[in-house]
């Protein structure tokens, strides 16, 4: 289908070094995919790959069915927006939008009509004549986009193109990044560091770790069953909690979501449904929403709970308090492997 993206056994080597190892991942026409991961986890080699910037060393790539893995960037129906934006500064926005139709031969009239549409669609009209200097952060993020949409390409690849903006305007330009991806029908494929980025945005998400893919899904999946103990850290929200002696019963370590949490009076009482572990309160924070509380179980080991402030008891919840954290048993998520 035009704009599916297939990765077989994509792999790429710089000397000695592993950087992408063997991942498989297809990614439907008209997705919104989020690869996400820490630094040097190799995202945006893979980007790069897709988008013909950077050699395969061995492994395919398939664009709308199509083996694309030894073409050119033009030949492959991609189109990269870049975290710098990478706009000429010499030229007007028209004439930025407008490159890629005049690079590909089409005549003047039929390049300005097309580049003022596409210039409509993020609502950048208004600005025609002006060159990047002149424009604010998000306004530059439009003429890129639309610079990288003037082609009709299949696919959008886009190298954390909101790590730039303040954090307002970063809200703001993720909810319209994700507008003109469902009314265009295209595929996005968007590298970001940023769980919170990720999850607003993607209809599938792929956390990669040293090369490797970790766990790819919907958000939601992701969020409510992380697959191991790095996906849980990196995600946030969940505490990874391994087998100690306030938790003999255990043998593989597991993560509770902080939110699944509460806190009461001690009384160590488990059941078949319910698990309940000593602890001494660190620390308390309010957070608008909900109260950050940091506890401590022993084994070196600290809690992190999300309480509402209906819930929150402020004579039990003090520092250096000694309470039990509770929670239920069928939303503890275990892991096989130790990462």
């Amino acid at each position: 289908m035009k704009g599916n993206v297939s990765l077989v056994g994509l792999t790429k080597k710089y000397d000695s070094s592993l950087a992408v190892s063997d991942i498989n991942l297809t990614i439907e026409a008209g997705q919104y995919c989020c690869l996400l991961g820490p630094s040097g986890c190799g995202k945006s080699t893979t980007l790069r790959m897709i988008a013909g910037h950077e050699s395969v060393s061995s492994g395919q790539i398939l664009l709308s069915g199509k083996d694309v893995t030894h073409l050119s960037p033009r030949q492959r129906g991609t189109a990269m927006m870049f975290q710098n934006y990478a706009l000429f500064p010499h030229m007007t926005c028209l004439e930025n939008v407008a490159y890629g139709l005049k690079v590909a031969g089409k005549n003047r009239e039929d390049r300005t009509k097309a580049a003022l549409d596409m210039l409509a669609s993020v609502d950048m009209q208004d600005h025609q004549h002006k060159v990047p200097a002149h424009l604010s952060g998000g306004q530059q993020q439009r003429i890129a986009l639309a610079r990288a949409l003037i082609c009709q390409p299949d696919v959008i690849l886009l190298d954390e193109p909101l790590s730039a903006l303040d954090p307002f305007l970063r809200i703001q330009m993720r909810k319209e990044l994700k507008q003109i991806q469902r009314q265009l029908g295209l595929t996005f494929i968007h590298v970001t560091h940023s769980q919170e980025e990720a999850f607003a945005l993607a209809d599938i998400a792929v956390v990669m770790k040293d090369g490797v893919i970790e766990q790819s899904g919907t958000p939601k999946s992701i969020f409510e069953r992380p697959a191991s103990a790095f996906v849980a850290d990196f995600i946030g929200g969940h505490n990874v909690i391994y087998p100690s002696l306030a938790l003999s019963d255990f043998s593989s370590p597991f993560s509770i979501r902080a939110d699944h949490i509460e806190i009461t009076l001690p009384d160590g009482q488990n059941s078949d449904e319910t698990v309940s572990v000593p602890a001494e309160i660190i620390d308390v924070e309010f957070q608008a929403q909900f109260y950050f509380v940091e506890a401590d179980i022993g084994n070196g080991q600290r809690c992190m709970c999300f309480i509402p402030e209906h819930k929150l008891n402020p004579l039990l919840v003090s520092s250096g308090q000694k309470v039990d954290l509770n929670w239920r048993r069928d939303h503890m998520n275990p892991f096989n492997i130790i990462h």
